[in-house]
């Protein structure tokens, strides 16, 4: 079973958009890693009707502000998390990925958030959305090929190499929840 769960996946890598998030300076002091809670399974709590919900219930604990993770990226790498922040960005060809940032503004640095294994996708309309994500942390060199590929489906690096390289910071979601703000 395990032999065809990786066939599975690598045949929807081969089919499916790759992802990965671009990072950028945090203007102003956050707090340290070792203040940010960090997220450990626990009885979900039901989330809210209006919101739609992807992939795994979120466990209950303390929300991280995307700001604190993407100060200091390295002090997260390998943890799971759990942040609430705008979706900039998706994935506009089938929903495997989408960008969080504090804001809309597409010069707030941002966090490319990738689904499990593949495992989910969201909406191709989830820009504009609020996102309650929990995950594990990535700081990956993305190869310039997939920046290539990533760009041409909207993603935009901020740290974007000579080489065509860029470093990220990557949120591997193992649960979402999605919803419109009421006007």
């Amino acid at each position: 079973m395990r032999s065809f769960r990786l066939s599975l996946a690598a045949v929807m890598l081969s089919t499916a958009c790759q992802s990965t998030p671009s990072a950028g300076p945090v203007a102003g002091a956050a707090p340290s890693a070792a203040e940010a809670p960090v997220v450990h399974a626990e009885p979900a709590a039901a989330a809210p009707a209006d919101h739609k919900r992807f992939g795994e219930p979120i466990a209950s604990g303390e929300t991280i502000a995307l700001a604190s993770v993407l100060a200091k990226p390295d002090d997260f790498e390998n943890r799971t998390v759990t942040v609430e922040a705008k979706v900039r960005r998706n994935c506009t060809r089938r929903g495997c990925w989408m960008e969080l940032s504090q804001a809309l503004d597409p010069t707030l640095p941002g966090c490319r958030v990738t689904f499990k294994d593949y495992g989910f996708f969201v909406p191709l309309d989830s820009a504009g959305s609020t996102a309650k994500v929990q995950g594990t942390v990535e700081v990956t060199r993305v190869a310039p090929g997939e920046v290539a590929h990533l760009e041409s489906e909207g993603a935009h690096f901020a740290a974007k190499q000579p080489d065509g390289t860029a470093r990220e910071v990557r949120l591997v979601a193992t649960g979402v929840e999605l919803w419109r703000e009421q006007t």
